[in-house]
C-alpha cells in the first residue's frame, strides 16, 4: 500500500506548508520519467497479482474467531525465510516461475499482502501456474503462523468494530490517531506512515471520516434502525460529537475510521504494456469493466457486526480516506480551498486518456476538476493534452504524509514526490509510469475486484482479466461508454445481488472501426479484428454478418444499452425470422458475443493443447456461472450462511458464534473441503487446480 519510506512523518499542519512543493516537484519528477521513457517500445507482457489476507486467530473452546495482530512477527519470519530461499534459488538457478513469493505489510496489523516471486509472462504455462502459486503463498504464510492462526481471504471481516472482542489481543477503541468509537489504533500497522495517514486525513477533513451502509432489513430488524452500539454520549475527543451532529444516519451501519475501508482485502492485477500508447489504451478499455467485475466478485455483505443491504466494499473504502473539507465537498462556499471536488480520492476514474480515435470527446462527459497551472507545466514540456489533463486532475489533491527527511529530492532520479500524490489517488484503474532507473515499462493496474474465498476463484478472475486484455489488443476491442455511465454502474454494482438483479450500461458494438493511421505498435491486426468479429457474430440465411464497423457519426447515446451481467459475460441473443421453404423459421443469433466468448475466440487463435484448454475452461466456467447466477457470489453465499445459521435471530446482527462458524467454513473451503457441501452454491461442481486429480 503506497510508499513505506523511513523517516519522520510530519503532522498535518506541517504537511500543509509543503503541499505545493510536493506537487510541483512531483510533476517535475514525472516529466523526467516521461521524457526518458515515452519513446520506449517493445516491452514484453509481464503481469502480476496482489492477494491480500486476513490472519485469523481461532478460539475453538469459546467458538470465537478474532483478527490476529501479529503481522510484524509473521512478516519478520517470512522475510527471513525469503532471504534464505532466494539465496538457494540463485545458487541453483531456479526459473522465475518457481521463485518464492514475496510478502508485504498492509494497513491492518492483521493483514498480509502476497505477490508472485517474479512477474508472470504471457505464456500459457504461466497462466496454469497462477493457482498453484496462490496455493503456495497461502501455505508458506500458514507455516509461519501459530497453530491456531490461519490466512483467510475475506474482503471484510464481519465483526470488525462490533461490540466486544474482535482482535487478538484485545484493545479498547480509544486511540488518538483515528479517534474511532469502534476501532483501536493498535490494529493499525505501526509503521509511521499508517497512523500518520489516519490522523492527517481526519485533521485535513476537519472531522472523522463517516461511512453509512444501509442496514439489511430482516423480519426482526427494528424500523427505524437506530444503532444501540454507538456510544452517543462519549466525550473523549472533539470529533465524538460528529455522530450526534448527523454523521450517523438512521437505518444505516455507521463507521468512523480509515480501518473499516483500508482494513478490507482485494485482488489487484497489474500489466506491463509494450509501450505508453498501449498502456493508455488498456487503461481506457479496462475502465468500463471495473464496475462489472466489482459486482461479479461482490464479497462484503456484513459490516461492524451487522448484515448490510449492499454487497461490495468500494464506497466504504472511498469514505474511509475521504479527506475533503466541507468546502471541497460543496457544503460551504470556497474560501480556504481551491476546488470543489466531486469524489473521494478513492473512487472510479474521471477521464479517459488514450489518443486512439475511438476515444470520442463525448465519452469524457463529466466536468474534470484540474489544476490549470500544473496542466500548463505539462503541456509546455510537450505532454499531450489528455495526459496533461489526467495528471492535472490527480494533482488537485494534497499530499497526506510527508517525511521531513524526503522534502528535498533530486527530481531527475527520484519519484517520491510524484508517487506521494499518484499512489494516494486510489482509483479503479491506475496508470503507472516506469520507476526511474529501472527496465520496467509503462503499466496499468486493475483495482476494482474483491478478494475471493479460495485460491481457485482468485486465480480464475486473474486469468480471465489477463486473457481479456490479450483479446482487447488482438481484436482491437472497443468498450468505450461515457464516464458518467461508468460512474452510474459503480453505484449499481454495490446493490444486493446486483450481479443477477441489476442492469449495467455497456457498449453494444465492441469491434472498433478499423483505422489505418493509428496504433501501429498495438498487438493484433486489422485482419485479426475483422476475423474475430466475423466469427463471433452468427451469419444470417444469406451468409451476411452484422456490421463490424460502427458509423463514426452515430450518436454516442446509440452506442450503449443496459445489459445484465449475464449478457455482458455470456452474451445476448436476439430472435430472427428467416423465410424457410414452407414457413417462416424463428432462430436466435448473437446480438452481443459476451466476454467469455471473446476470450474463447482469442484462445482459438492460439496453439493450445487439449489439456491446457480444458484447464483454462474450468476457470472460464466459474466466471460464466457466477454471471448467470448458477453459482453465488461470495456476498450472496455469506449472507445466506449467516441467515441460515441456527443462532441467527433475523435481526441483522452477526453474533460472535455465527462469525466463528462462518470463518471456520471459509477456512475449510480454502483448503479444498466442503466445495460440494457447505460451499455447494458457491463452488459446486468446480475443481481447483490443486485438487483436480483427487
Amino acid at each position: 500500500m503506497g510508499l513505506l519510506s523511513l523517516g519522520t512523518p510530519l503532522p498535518w499542519k506541517e504537511v500543509q506548508k509543503h503541499a505545493d512543493h510536493v506537487r510541483q516537484h512531483g510533476i517535475q519528477q514525472f516529466l523526467h520519467i516521461w521524457k526518458n521513457t515515452k519513446d520506449k517500445r517493445g516491452n514484453s507482457l509481464l503481469w502480476g497479482d496482489e492477494v491480500e489476507y486476513m490472519v485469523v486467530s481461532y478460539d475453538d473452546e469459546n467458538k470465537s474467531a478474532l483478527l490476529s495482530l501479529r503481522q510484524a512477527e509473521i512478516l519478520m519470519a517470512l522475510e527471513e525465510n525469503e532471504t534464505r530461499q532466494r539465496k538457494i534459488e540463485d545458487e541453483l538457478g531456479v526459473g522465475s516461475g518457481q521463485r518464492i513469493p514475496t510478502f508485504h505489510p498492509e494497513y491492518g496489523r492483521y493483514m498480509l499482502e502476497a505477490t508472485p516471486g517474479y512477474p508472470y509472462t504471457a505464456s500459457l504455462e504461466d497462466l496454469l501456474n497462477v493457482e498453484l502459486n496462490m496455493n503456495r503463498r497461502r501455505e508458506i504464510a500458514k507455516q509461519h503462523m501459530l497453530p491456531h492462526e490461519f490466512p483467510i481471504t475475506l474482503t471484510s471481516f464481519p465483526r470488525l468494530g462490533a461490540p466486544g472482542q474482535f482482535t487478538d489481543p484485545y484493545y479498547p477503541p480509544t486511540g488518538n490517531a483515528s479517534r474511532s468509537f469502534f476501532l483501536p489504533d493498535e490494529l493499525i500497522n505501526p509503521h509511521a506512515r499508517f497512523p500518520t495517514l489516519t490522523a492527517n486525513i481526519r485533521e485535513r477533513r476537519g472531522s472523522k471520516v463517516a461511512m453509512n451502509v444501509p442496514i439489511f432489513k430482516d423480519k426482526n430488524t427494528p424500523t427505524p434502525f437506530i444503532d444501540p452500539t454507538i456510544p452517543w454520549d462519549r466525550d473523549l475527543y472533539p470529533e465524538d460529537a460528529n455522530a450526534r451532529d448527523g454523521a450517523a444516519k438512521p437505518d444505516h451501519i455507521y463507521m468512523d475510521s480509515m480501518g473499516f475501508g483500508m482494513g478490507c482485502c482485494c485482488l489487484q492485477i497489474t500489466f506491463q504494456a509494450t509501450d505508453i500508447d498501449e498502456a493508455r489504451r488498456l487503461y481506457d478499455q479496462l475502465a468500463p469493466l471495473g464496475p462489472i467485475f466489482l459486482a461479479l466478485t461482490a464479497a462484503s455483505p456484513a459490516w461492524r457486526g451487522y448484515l448490510s443491504d449492499q454487497d461490495c466494499r468500494w464506497n466504504v473504502i472511498a469514505g474511509s480516506v475521504d479527506d475533503r473539507t466541507e468546502e471541497e465537498r460543496g457544503l460551504k462556499p470556497l474560501k480556504h480551498q481551491r476546488f470543489v471536488i466531486p469524489k473521494s480520492r478513492y473512487d472510479s476514474i474521471d477521464y479517459y486518456i488514450s489518443q486512439s480515435p475511438e476515444c470520442r470527446p463525448e465519452y469524457n462527459d463529466i466536468e474534470l476538476v484540474k489544476d490549470d497551472k500544473i496542466k500548463s507545466t505539462l503541456t509546455d514540456a510537450g505532454v499531450d493534452e489528455k495526459l496533461a489533463n489526467h495528471y492535472a486532475h490527480l494533482f488537485i489533491r494534497d499530499p497526506i504524509v510527508v517525511f521531513s527527511e524526503l522534502i528535498d529530492q533530486d527530481d531527475a532520479t527520484s519519484s517520491d514526490h510524484f508517487e506521494n500524490i499518484q499512489s494516494t489517488n486510489w482509483q479503479t484503474m491506475r496508470f503507472k509510469p516506469p520507476p526511474p532507473g529501472t527496465d520496467i515499462g509503462w503499466r496499468v493496474e486493475f483495482r476494482s475486484m474483491e478478494i475471493q474465498i479460495t485460491d481457485f476463484e482468485n486465480a480464475a478472475f486473474a486469468i480471465f482479466i489477463v486473457l481479456l486484455t490479450r483479446a482487447i489488443l488482438s481484436f482491437k476491442l472497443n468498450f468505450y461508454i461515457p464516464i458518467s455511465k461508468v460512474d452510474r454502474n459503480m453505484q449499481v454494482a454495490h446493490r444486493r445481488d446486483a450481479v443477477i438483479d441489476e442492469k449495467f450500461y455497456f457498449r453494444k458494438d465492441i469491434f472498433a472501426p478499423v483505422c489505418h493511421s493509428h496504433d501501429a505498435q498495438s498487438t493484433g491486426s486489422e485482419t485479426a479484428s475483422e476475423d474475430a468479429s466475423t466469427s463471433l457474430y452468427s451469419s444470417d440465411a444469406n451468409g451476411s454478418t452484422d456490421s463490424v464497423v460502427s458509423p463514426p457519426v452515430k450518436p454516442v447515446e446509440d452506442e450503449y444499452d443496459l445489459f445484465t451481467i449475464d449478457e455482458i459475460i455470456n452474451g445476448r441473443k436476439r430472435k430472427t425470422t428467416t423465410n424457410g421453404s414452407s414457413s417462416d423459421v424463428e432462430d436466435e443469433m448473437d446480438e452481443f458475443p459476451g466476454l467469455v466468448k471473446l476470450v474463447q475466440s482469442y484462445l482459438d487463435s492460439m496453439s493450445v493443447d487439449v489439456e491446457t484448454r480444458c484447464t483454462l475452461n474450468v476457470y472460464l466456467d466459474l466466471i460464466s456461472k457466477r454471471a448467470s447466477g448458477e453459482l453465488y457470489t461470495a456476498a450472496r453465499w455469506i449472507r445466506e450462511f449467516i441467515r441460515g445459521h441456527p443462532k441467527y435471530q433475523f435481526d441483522s446482527i452477526v453474533e460472535s458464534v455465527v462469525n466463528y462458524d462462518l470463518v471456520k467454513t471459509v477456512g475449510q473451503l480454502t483448503v479444498g473441503h466442503e466445495w460440494d457441501g457447505a460451499g455447494e452454491k458457491l463452488l459446486g461442481g468446480m475443481t481447483g487446480n490443486r485438487y483436480r486429480s483427487s
